[in-house]
């Protein structure tokens, strides 16, 4: 019988254990806290608009970890993380292929990454966020 309560544990234990070396690591709490401190403007912008549940009760956190990388935005009840990408993401091939990786790595988990760029939030804010709508009303 004590085998019988010892597997159940387990099975209950490893999925959590799994939610924890992917999401949110404890190791990358201080980099994700300076990232939120050193928001671009873009970001703010956009989070303005996340927040507080704004978009059909949707949940969004700032400064995600998933498996190593930090997302600007994420929403657990659709797997639907959001970067807004500034000059950074910009500064040539090495850039691309490292965002390129980080993206593929992020939707080998089931993810949807949808991507704008500052000038989208700056210029189109109301494009990105009826984006992000859509992209929220046919996720499974």
């Amino acid at each position: 019988m004590t085998e019988g309560c010892d597997l159940v544990k387990c099975k209950q234990t490893k999925p959590f254990k799994t939610m924890t070396t992917i999401f949110n690591k404890h190791s990358m709490k201080t980099r994700r806290r300076e990232l939120r401190h050193a928001a671009p403007k873009a970001e703010r912008i956009l989070w303005k608009h996340l927040r507080r549940k704004q978009l059909d009760n949707h949940k969004f956190r700032r400064q995600h970890s998933i498996n190593g990388y930090v997302v600007d935005f994420y929403c657990p009840q659709q797997r639907l993380a959001i970067e807004v990408d500034g000059p950074t993401h910009f500064r040539g091939i090495e850039s691309e292929v490292y965002d390129k990786e980080r993206q593929i790595q992020i939707e080998s988990l089931g993810i949807t990454v949808l991507r704008f760029t500052n000038a989208d939030v700056y210029e189109n804010t109301d494009n990105v966020i009826l984006s992000i709508l859509n992209c929220l009303r046919w996720s499974p």
